[in-house]
């Protein structure tokens, strides 16, 4: 990533305390004024200024121990680096698929009936080759879009991702996502970008591609640093590990970026925020990019415990996570008439 002019910020809170940090070296710096990235990006709104220069202006000189608190040894804990602080149901959590070329062949071979079948799934990647990145300001294909939840399931570094019951499976999907806010004119605005897992079920969808929608509605992860700033995203290498008590069981090199993806940046927000209920002022959304590998293509079954870590280059401190799985039976679900 071409990361000249980024900064990266955290959240955290201690109690019922929650502060903004600008991440310096092993140190956070403590924002004087702003306790959200949201309050802070609303001002940047207002006073038509660059969310690096608020942030940068803000900045105090109290200081705590990044170390600390990224290994859970502080008071202090990282939060999601961005949210919507008071409704978790006005952030709108959501993704696009197939943009990465590995991450289409995965899906291809979970639903291929025949040696030389081609799939949707590689029908889609390949719309995305050839319309995928138009000429500025003109509009390309529209890409796969997932629906996942709201804020509600949103996870900060360090913190557990569920496989419920009534899962089949659990597994990450090491991507980056981006960060927005619509302003009260209904303009919607990019925040920033940070690290994500997106966490799927895929051995739900590998029984029907139809069984797409329900294998997304989980828990997933952001953090814990979020870039804000203006740079190209552009080509940016990365790992994706599998930590099993401590020790490594699987690892990928991987890429994202617009280089190694099927749609240009602009591309994929336009088909998100094209749709008039995506531009409610005030709302919050956090869109995932697409994975380039994931350890589930390589026949991989998490366990409980195992930690889930992605990083990519330019974007902090690496994004861990444990994965908990409910072994427990299946609950019936009631309903209840009036």
């Amino acid at each position: 990533m071409n990361s000249v002019g980024f900064i990266h910020v955290v959240q955290i809170v201690r109690g019922a305390a929650r502060r903004v940090a600008l991440v310096d070296g092993a140190r956070l710096r403590l924002l004087d004024t702003f306790g959200t990235v949201y309050a802070m990006a609303l001002t940047a709104i207002a006073r038509q200024e660059p969310l690096v220069a608020i942030a940068e202006a803000d900045a105090g000189t109290e200081f705590l121990d990044y170390d600390a608190i990224y290994e859970g040894r502080s008071d202090w804990r990282l939060l999601p680096p961005f949210d919507y602080p008071t409704e978790p149901a006005r952030c709108l959590v959501s993704g696009t698929g197939l943009t990465h070329k590995a991450s289409a062949e995965n899906r291809a071979a979970m639903h291929k009936a025949a040696a030389d079948e081609v799939t949707d799934s590689l029908r889609m990647y390949r719309l995305g080759l050839e319309g995928g990145n138009p000429p500025a300001g003109q509009i390309g294909c529209q890409p796969e879009w997932f629906y996942k939840g709201d804020g509600s399931i949103l996870r900060a570094h360090g913190e557990e991702l569920l496989v419920p019951a009534f899962a089949d499976d659990g597994g990450e999907e090491p991507e980056i996502a981006g960060a927005y806010i619509v302003a009260p004119s209904g303009d919607a605005f990019r925040v920033g970008f940070a690290m994500g897992n997106e966490f799927s079920d895929h051995r739900m969808e590998r029984k029907n591609y139809l069984y797409l929608a329900p294998s997304k509605l989980r828990n997933c992860s952001i953090g814990p640093e979020l870039a804000i700033g203006r740079a190209a995203f552009d080509d940016v290498p990365g790992k994706v590990s599998i930590l099993r008590n401590a020790h490594p069981v699987w690892a990928r090199d991987i890429w994202t970026g617009q280089k190694n993806m099927s749609h240009s940046l602009a591309n994929l927000e336009h088909h998100h925020f094209k749709y008039a209920e995506h531009r409610r002022p005030g709302d919050v959304h956090i869109h995932f990019f697409g994975a380039d590998a994931f350890s589930f293509g390589d026949g991989v079954a998490l366990e409980s415990g195992d930690v889930m870590e992605v990083s990519f280059t330019g974007f902090g401190r690496p994004l861990q996570n444990p994965i908990r799985i409910d072994a427990g039976p299946e609950k019936f679900c009631p309903v209840r008439p009036l």
